[in-house]
């Protein structure tokens, strides 16, 4: 395992492009409504991460799956069952879907990356508590990132969340050490055991997203090799920031 400590000019870079992503991922939020299809967010928010000099983060990552082609799209936009990697399509939004929309952006070399889950309209109380649910665990787990804490410690306060709360955290994928690569150590489990794991230290960057299901956390790959969706057709969620561990508290690279 790898960990990389940014020093001050990287961390400087690493805020610009979280700046830019959150405002990407708010004017997506903000764009999307029934009618509006899942393409038309994606071709948005390409052209504003590049009006702010900035790159998709997402645009041609490689599948690691053989026969599986580059991610095509700017944005993982995701529907109702669907968790996360959802490819922007001509799908037209409806009201009372919820939505998860996850954005990357590279900006010198360095990646911001977050996502959100939210409602087109007005959602099922289900649908409403879900989101809550894993806004919150996300929350818990950003209080976590302190100087001295283990990665476990994470895991732990939002799997103990989750599951407190009736719900289901994923196992399949998780959070994860983020900087020049989109996908650097240490992996960022939903679910672990506290004081376990490396110690977090200042100059760490983590991508914290947790994936939480209503049903129970079993996943499938649809056939376009990307989208992942739950098995048992149930709604799920996804909320992710990029996070600085300091020498006080965390500091949230993807806040607006």
């Amino acid at each position: 395992m790898a960990i990389y400590i940014k020093g001050p000019e990287e961390i400087a870079h690493m805020r610009e492009a979280g700046r830019i992503n959150a405002l990407v991922l708010e004017a997506v939020r903000r764009a999307a409504r029934p009618g509006v299809t899942t393409l038309e967010l994606d071709r948005l928010a390409a052209r504003l991460i590049r009006a702010h000099g900035a790159e998709p983060a997402f645009l041609n990552y490689p599948s690691g799956t053989p026969g599986v082609p580059p991610y095509p799209a700017t944005l993982n936009v995701s529907l109702d069952d669907e968790l996360v990697h959802g490819i922007p399509s001509r799908r037209r939004l409806r009201a009372g879907q919820i939505v998860s929309i996850d954005c990357g952006t590279r900006y010198q070399g360095y990646i911001g990356d977050s996502a959100i889950t939210f409602a087109i309209g007005e959602a099922s109380p289900m649908a409403k508590r879900l989101i809550e649910v894993t806004r919150e665990a996300l929350q818990r787990g950003i209080a976590a990132c302190r100087a001295g804490n283990r990665v476990g410690d994470i895991s732990a306060a939002i799997q103990t969340w989750v599951e407190s709360q009736g719900f289901s955290v994923v196992r399949e994928y998780t959070g994860h050490g983020v900087g020049r690569d989109l996908h650097e150590d240490p992996e960022v489990r939903n679910w672990g055991t506290p004081g376990t794991g490396p110690v977090l230290r200042p100059g760490m960057t983590l991508a914290l997203e947790p994936m939480v299901t209503v049903g129970p956390p079993l996943l499938y790959v649809k056939g376009d090799g990307w989208t992942v969706a739950t098995v048992d057709g149930s709604l799920c969620a996804h909320f992710e920031h990029t996070v600085l561990v300091t020498e006080g508290e965390p500091e949230i690279l993807t806040a607006l």
